[in-house]
């Protein structure tokens, strides 16, 4: 049978008279990344806060490996690993002093901190910092070592909030393949606002909008949901834009540099053979064309609208 390392049943949470957070129910049944996908605002800190114990819910419940994080906090929360958006680093302590810090906060036994101390340095790339300053240290490499404190006591479940916003491409990079490294022996639940961050790192994904959930599925099952609904073409010799937008099922032509254009359509069959006949027609010598996904505020507004009417039907 299946373990459920997560489950969370109808959970609602209210800030004065706002909602925050509406009936968010899903489970974790299995190792890898769960991406949880929403814009700013959306309800995704709220949900982690409430999952990792730091906010008490207004409704429904938080089970950790069979245990209501209610009812039995201390235990729910050792099965737990969190990384919030501003990693709860003490920046005048050491590596070594910060994460010895981390290991008795997390209870382990007195005789294993020193091994798991230099175990997540290794496995975080940061044991070559072990007695510099954490205020001394990279974004990058801060980052690292919050990690490494919300793995330090084996968790079933690793919880990392926005964990590459403000870091360089390298580092973004560095740390996505480090999270994939954790997520081989635990589930890890990866928040963010960026839909590029999401796709490059996850297996699964739960989009949040207003506070409710309006897409779960697979990582595979979402990128084919998303519908391209442009063209990027360049041309050597460019038409009107009179001209492009008179093409059958183009709705709109916006000129972004001297040659090249974004052709906005409403149906995508057969829309860049269409173009490639025209311009060899026209002598407008095509130069490249590729199909351009769906901006994120375009996704999120049809799957709210989706979840709308299905609500209503």
């Amino acid at each position: 049978m299946q373990q459920t390392i997560v489950t969370l049943d109808h959970l609602s949470h209210r800030y004065s008279q706002q909602w925050a957070i509406r009936d968010i129910s899903f489970e974790i049944h299995r190792r890898g990344i769960l991406g949880l996908l929403g814009s700013n605002g959306a309800g995704k800190s709220t949900t982690m806060n409430i999952l990792c114990g730091v906010l008490s819910q207004t409704e429904g419940k938080v089970i950790i490996d069979g245990i209501d994080i209610r009812e039995n906090p201390g235990e729910a929360k050792k099965r737990i690993g969190f990384l919030p958006q501003q990693a709860p680093l003490h920046l005048e302590q050491t590596v070594d002093e910060y994460l010895t810090f981390c290991a008795h906060i997390r209870l382990l036994p007195r005789n294993e901190i020193k091994k798991a101390v230099e175990m997540v340095k290794e496995r975080c790339g940061v044991a070559h910092f072990s007695k510099r300053q954490i205020g001394n240290l990279s974004g990058g490499y801060r980052q690292r070592v919050g990690i490494a404190q919300a793995i330090i006591h084996k968790p079933l479940l690793v919880v990392l909030d926005e964990p590459t916003n403000g870091l360089d491409p390298n580092q973004i990079l560095e740390v996505r393949q480090l999270i994939k490294e954790i997520a081989a022996e635990r589930s890890v639940i990866f928040s963010s606002h960026i839909l590029a961050e999401v796709q490059a790192t996850c297996h699964d994904i739960i989009m949040i909008e207003g506070g409710q959930i309006v897409f779960q599925d697979t990582m595979q099952a979402f990128n084919n949901y998303i519908a391209p609904d442009s063209l990027i073409v360049t041309f050597e010799a460019p038409p009107a834009t009179e001209q492009l937008q008179a093409l059958p099922g183009i709705t709109k032509v916006e000129r972004i540099e001297d040659k090249t254009y974004r052709m906005h359509f409403t149906d995508a069959t057969g829309i860049s053979e269409k173009v490639v006949v025209k311009s060899v027609q026209e002598g407008w010598r095509l130069k490249e064309i590729n199909l351009e996904k769906s901006s994120l505020d375009a996704i999120f507004a049809q799957l709210s609208n989706k979840r709308s009417n299905q609500a209503i039907s």
